[in-house]
Parts: structure tokens; C-alpha cells; sequence
């Protein structure tokens, strides 16, 4: 029987909440089997990407006691061999809890060192006070939304045959985006519920079957990170030479933490959008 690289972390099972630094806690995963069930090569992956953590949950305590809070963002290079397993992460996190940090710096120093070991990347990280927070705001995603389109669907198991472009053979630049995606934990079964964006450039990409793509994610299990890379190349063939694609999905936290991972044929890195389900 196949087992889950996940299978031995802490998800799906009972944890003790540890309060005090412990970052043996972490559990990574590495991307090269999932990676090499996509068919892809780690020397010439066809996207350039980053996984964006958010935290909301960040506590520790200063030399006199005092307890501090803030947020951080987490980014992870696609290029880090390793992505951490997310209920180990918010254990590492929590064991935060009652530890004295000299300041900030020495906070956000151990924070990077730990998770890039973890990663075997580097791991960059920002931290945020309330103030700071509540400035970021909440947005909406760009692009159409092709949420409200009349469509029948009966498919809910993960199925790329079900895209197709336009019959219209238009050459199109857009940006469309959808509430619509859902798939489930590999581990658990529990529901990870997300936003995703869509941009690119190449043949008109027929709407209606893209909803129904996206709806077929909904009984399949895989992370976030793995479901984002499955659309992003399933797109791409779609597209056909030449075309240019983004696919950004923002999933909903859960116990404090947002995963948001970014595909692209494009460099840089994206906006981190705070939308209204975050």
C-alpha cells in the first residue's frame, strides 16, 4: 500500500502543543516525487513560482516577559527542494509561544535559518505589527470573474480533459479569476478551500469548460502547492507554444496560516493579496 510522504508528519493526528522553541518540529516534504509524477525535471521546471505563507498567529516574549504579536509572510523559492508540511509548521510556530527572543531581528533570524534548513532553500521573511496589518487592507482579485457563468456540472473527480479553448480561435491578453476551487487533504480528507487567478496570453480559453476544470478539483486530494502546479501545466498544454501563464491560488487559513502558491512562465514574484476569505 502506497504511503503519503506526509504520513509520518503530525497531520490527521493528536499533538501535544509545545510552547517553548523546538524547531525539530518541522516536517519537510520533498517536491521530486510529486514533481516527477507531473513529469517535470527540477533542472528545467516550465514556471518560475514562490509558495506564500501568511501568519496570523505569531506570538513570543520579550527579555522582561511581555508577550509580543505580529504577522509574518513566509516566502518559499520553488527552487527549495522541500516544501513544509503545514500542521508541523504551526506546531514549530506555536512552540514560539513562551520563548525569549532579544528582539525582533533575532526573531526573524531564527525564523529564516530554520525554515531554509527545512526548505534546503532560502526562505525569506517578513514581519508585520498591527498597525502595519491593518494598513495591507483586504483586496479583491484582478481580472473577470467567471464565477456567475450558467454551467452544468456532474464531474467533481480531477479530470484535464474537461478544458478546452474557444471555439472562436481568438488570440486573447486576460486575467480571469474564480472562488469556485476546492480539493481536499492528502492526509486528513478535510476540505482546502481557495481562489484562483488566471492570467495569460495565447488562444481564448473556452470559460465554461474552465469552471468545470476548476469544480473537478473538488474531490481530489493533493496540497495546495501540487494542485496550483497540476493547473498551471495542464493550461500550459492547453495553450500551446508560445503562450504566457500565470496561475496564482489563495487558499483560506487555517489555525492562523494561508498558502498561496504562484506558477509562472514569467519572473518575479506577485502581489501578496489579502482577499476577503483570509
Amino acid at each position: 500500500m502506497f504511503d503519503h510522504p506526509a504520513t509520518g508528519s503530525p497531520l490527521g493526528k493528536s499533538s501535544a502543543y509545545v510552547s517553548v522553541y523546538t524547531p525539530s518540529l518541522l516536517f519537510p516534504i520533498p517536491r521530486q516525487p510529486k514533481w516527477q509524477e507531473l513529469g517535470l525535471d527540477a533542472q528545467q521546471l516550465p514556471f518560475h513560482g514562490a509558495d506564500i505563507w501568511n501568519c496570523f498567529e505569531l506570538s513570543w516574549l520579550t527579555p522582561s516577559g511581555k508577550p509580543e504579536v505580529a504577522a509574518a509572510e513566509f516566502v518559499f523559492p520553488i527552487k527549495a527542494a522541500r516544501i513544509v508540511e503545514s500542521k508541523s509548521f504551526k506546531l514549530y510556530l506555536n512552540s514560539l509561544n513562551q520563548t525569549v527572543f532579544r528582539d525582533r531581528r533575532e526573531l526573524l533570524e531564527t525564523l529564516e535559518s530554520d525554515l531554509s534548513v527545512a526548505a534546503q532553500g532560502p526562505v525569506a521573511v517578513r514581519l508585520f505589527n498591527m498597525q502595519q496589518l491593518h494598513q495591507l487592507g483586504m483586496l479583491t482579485l484582478p481580472g473577470r470573474c467567471i464565477d456567475d457563468l450558467d454551467v452544468s456540472v456532474s464531474q467533481y473527480h480531477y479530470d484535464a480533459s474537461l478544458l478546452a479553448l474557444d471555439a472562436s480561435g481568438v488570440q486573447v491578453n486576460e486575467t480571469l479569476h474564480s472562488h469556485l476551487l476546492k480539493s481536499n487533504c492528502p492526509v486528513t480528507g478535510q476540505p482546502d478551500w481557495g481562489s484562483v487567478l488566471i492570467s495569460y496570453s495565447g488562444p481564448r480559453i473556452d470559460e465554461a469548460a474552465l469552471v468545470r476544470y476548476l469544480v473537478s478539483f473538488r474531490e481530489h486530494s493533493d496540497f495546495h502547492e501540487q494542485c496550483v502546479e497540476r493547473v498551471f501545466l495542464d493550461l500550459l498544454t492547453l495553450l500551446g507554444e508560445g503562450a504566457k501563464l500565470t496561475v496564482y491560488a489563495r487558499y483560506v487559513r487555517r489555525g492562523g496560516l494561508d498558502i498561496n502558491p504562484w506558477r509562472s512562465t514569467e519572473p518575479g514574484m506577485p502581489e501578496n493579496l489579502r482577499l476577503a476569505r483570509q
